[in-house]
């Protein structure tokens, strides 16, 4: 009779995705349908220009295709509009996926989360907006993930340092921000970082400040240790700190008249102590290190409503790269936690591995065209070393052939005096 337990179980989990909002979710399904949906910025005559690319290595040919950079040094603007919503009282979730095809030096791969007054076709740097989140690398000081807020206007930096992911693979980026006023960033479905806007950023003043009107007494003794006063300093302490050399002698050669009165060069006295200094005790009189009194800051209101954008209504894409060739995808936002882990298993999680494989069978190929064309030069480098040892070989025989023969002469000679004597 376990059967309705089981019934329960599948009628929460609809429950659970029936609840579930997805307000935009773009996986570039349709080949060149993007295009319908996203819209340029025309803010600037030079942005860089977008494709449809699984790049280089993917885990699926079709399901990992995403719009990837494709000129250098270029800035990119491009963003796509969906119905505008609150999340006032709900969760709301950011997630994508990046992949540096070209082992990215210095470039961003993050999203901007816009209000839906935004004029696309200008959007630029200086665009208004309500989220900035996703990676950022630029050389090797500089490989973080950006949570940036807006509060009141102002752009405010999370204060931890979250490192992202820097290799060429595909990464998955989730940034869940909580009606309570906490957050959390995920990579790859992992926890990397949590915590609360109000201890991450500087968006309010401090709760507590330093009372002005505190002062710390002045018989307040903090010092720890004190000179001992009954130390006393040794009669035969003090000794100059070099000596003249007691083995130096003056040259032979020296000319008081011409040189000037002879001196024995100086070197340090073995017998120099230092700066004689007392002994030092524990302080009786020693109260600790003061502390300064702190107040309730009369400037600090607090805000439950510093997680809530009101009119979210477009995702756009503002990046700078030195070197292209990053490719986006699988964006989703909606008011689920459970949804979206569930989206990035259905879609990177499924590829990530195939796409691993396929990257390493490429770069254990490639090693191997390396080491066999590094065979080759090899092989004809040694060649060539024979050849030219041949030829060296062929002409030092033919210089031995034209040198003359000393004693073929002689022979002639002797052959000819019978002549003569006839």
């Amino acid at each position: 009779m376990k059967f309705p337990v089981v019934i329960a179980v599948v009628l929460a989990s609809l429950a659970l995705t029936i609840d579930a909002t997805v307000y935009f979710k773009e996986q570039f399904l349709d080949g060149d349908g993007w295009k319908s949906r996203w819209v340029e910025s025309k803010h600037k005559s030079d942005y860089g220009q977008w494709k449809l690319s699984a790049g280089k290595f993917y885990g699926d040919a079709e399901a990992d295709k995403g719009i990837q950079t494709s000129q250098d040094a270029h800035f990119y603007a491009l963003s796509a509009r969906f119905e505008p919503f609150s999340n006032e009282g709900k969760p709301l979730v950011i997630q994508f996926t990046v992949k540096h095809v070209q082992k990215i030096d210095c470039g961003g791969g993050y999203v901007k989360l816009f209000p839906d007054d935004l004029d696309q076709s200008d959007m630029h740097g200086d665009s208004q907006y309500y989220i900035m989140f996703g990676p950022d690398i630029c050389g090797y000081s500089t490989k973080k993930v950006h949570v940036i807020i807006n509060y009141k206007g102002q752009n405010h930096l999370i204060k931890k340092d979250i490192k992202c992911k820097d290799d060429e693979l595909t990464h998955l980026y989730t940034l869940i921000v909580n009606p309570d006023q906490t957050y959390e960033v995920k990579i790859d479905n992992e926890k990397v970082e949590s915590g609360s806007f109000e201890d991450d950023w500087d968006m309010l003043p401090l709760k507590k400040i330093k009372d002005p009107e505190a002062k710390k007494p002045s018989n307040w003794d903090d010092r720890a240790k004190i000179d001992d006063p009954s130390d006393t300093k040794p009669e035969d302490w003090d000794k100059p700190e070099t000596i003249p050399d007691p083995d130096a002698k003056k040259p032979d050669d020296w000319d008081e008249d011409m040189d000037g009165e002879w001196e024995p060069p100086m070197i340090a006295n073995p017998e120099y102590k230092g700066e004689w200094k007392p002994k030092q005790i524990d302080n009786p009189d020693y109260k600790g290190t003061w502390v300064h009194p702190e107040i309730d800051n009369p400037e600090y209101t607090h805000d439950a409503t510093m997680y809530k954008f009101d009119n979210i209504g477009v995702l756009g894409l503002d990046l700078w790269q030195v070197k292209s060739g990053t490719i986006f995808d699988n964006f989703l936002i909606t008011d689920d936690v459970k949804e979206a882990e569930e989206f990035g298993k259905e879609t990177w999680g499924k590829t990530m591995g195939p796409e691993k494989k396929m990257k390493s069978d490429q770069e254990d190929m490639e090693r191997k065209l390396r080491e066999e064309e590094e065979k080759e030069k090899n092989k004809e480098d040694t060649e060539g070393d024979d050849e030219d040892d041949k030829e060296d070989g062929e002409e030092e025989e033919g210089e031995d052939d034209e040198e003359p023969d000393d004693d073929a002469g002689i022979e002639e000679d002797n052959n000819a005096k019978p002549k003569d004597e006839l």
